[in-house]
């Protein structure tokens, strides 16, 4: 179980890098997707499936998707026929891809293998991570909140068009 652990961590560390490192932004967002998935197998290994699940559907799922669409909606690269003809090249997707095989194995052997959980982790249930982050922890969730609500309207701003401005500036 540590092995499958720490070659999660590996996949994890080389896609953050390799999305931090691409110049493409869509290249980017593939290794971050892989990152994510493999963060949730992380959780997985150490007892939380709920975490693990969350992080698939929130992060990998939902989040990823309004980044596509971001990068569409602004179009900073090149004319569209030009970048859906790099996108569809075999060779952008081989890292991602080999990594994100890597991950389903691991999934696959730890649920086939039923070697259970490490020493000493437990598994934790929804209704824990519940009572913690709206117990203790609800001033941690209302300000990540409250900071979410400042990027939101802050991407808002600086993605809106203003059709006044810009007549004002072409005059």
């Amino acid at each position: 179980m540590n092995a499958v652990f720490y070659i999660s961590g590996a996949i994890a560390v080389a896609s953050t890098a390799m999305a931090i490192s691409r110049l493409n932004a869509v290249h980017a967002l593939l290794y971050l997707i892989v990152s994510l998935l493999a963060v949730a197998q992380i959780f997985f290994i150490l007892g939380a499936p709920f975490a693990a699940a969350m992080e698939v559907i929130i992060y990998a799922g939902a989040i990823m998707v309004l980044f596509v669409f971001v990068i569409m909606m602004f179009n900073l690269g090149p004319p569209a026929i030009e970048t859906e003809r790099q996108l569809l090249r075999p060779g952008m997707w081989i890292g991602p891809a080999l990594l994100s095989a890597v991950l389903m194995a691991e999934l696959v052997f730890v649920i086939a293998g039923g070697s259970g959980h490490p020493a000493g982790i437990r598994e934790v249930g929804s209704a824990a991570v519940g009572l913690a982050l709206f117990g203790p922890y609800v001033l941690g969730v209302e300000l990540a909140s409250m900071l979410l609500l400042a990027g939101l309207i802050g991407a808002y701003h600086l993605a809106r068009h203003d059709p006044d401005k810009r007549a004002e500036g072409d005059a």
